[in-house]
């Protein structure tokens, strides 16, 4: 796809949502069925699903995807589909590119060892490896405009309302 390609695509989606602002807003779901015998969850999304299960360090056998390491995935995913865009909009040819995004973990607050240890990654770290001859002004403005167009790193820098609710029925 070239920069014309995606303007032509985004051109009818774009007026849509000026005309009709209701448009733009669509529902994203995310849905799986745990398997408790095997300490397990995999996604129903209409794709291959994927099991997840315990890290290692938590005491799972790593062989089923750990959901920290797919929250990574999902935003190094998400940065490398932006970036895609974007370089294609901005005109900027890339010979090789690679996104990575690591962060750590102490699994003594998962593990409810230690109080005062944090349930989560304490940092989160995204890495753009460009093999381009771009300007390295064009270069920042290529990364700044993905960090601004990437959902997953937006959703992680200001957390959106999240909202639990358990339904439960007998059986």
């Amino acid at each position: 796809m070239d920069a014309e390609e995606l303007r032509q695509a985004q051109a009818p989606l774009k007026a849509r949502y000026k005309a009709d602002p209701a448009s733009a807003r669509v529902t994203l779901r995310a849905r799986g069925r745990v398997s408790q015998a095997a300490v397990s969850f995999t996604l129903e999304s209409g794709k291959p699903g994927i099991a997840a299960g315990l890290h290692p360090a938590a005491g799972g056998d790593g062989l089923l995807a750990c959901s920290g390491d797919m929250l990574l995935e999902a935003l190094a995913s998400c940065a490398g589909v932006t970036l895609a865009a974007v370089a294609t909009a901005m005109g900027v040819e890339l010979a090789d590119a690679v996104v990575s995004a690591e962060g750590e973990l102490d699994f003594r607050g998962t593990l409810g060892v230690a109080k005062d240890a944090r349930v989560g990654f304490e940092q989160i770290r995204l890495l753009f490896e460009l093999k381009t001859t771009a300007p390295e002004d064009k270069l920042r403005k290529l990364v700044e405009l993905t960090e601004r167009y990437c959902v997953v790193l937006q959703t992680l820098e200001k957390p959106a309302e999240l909202v639990v609710r358990v339904q439960s029925t007998a059986g």
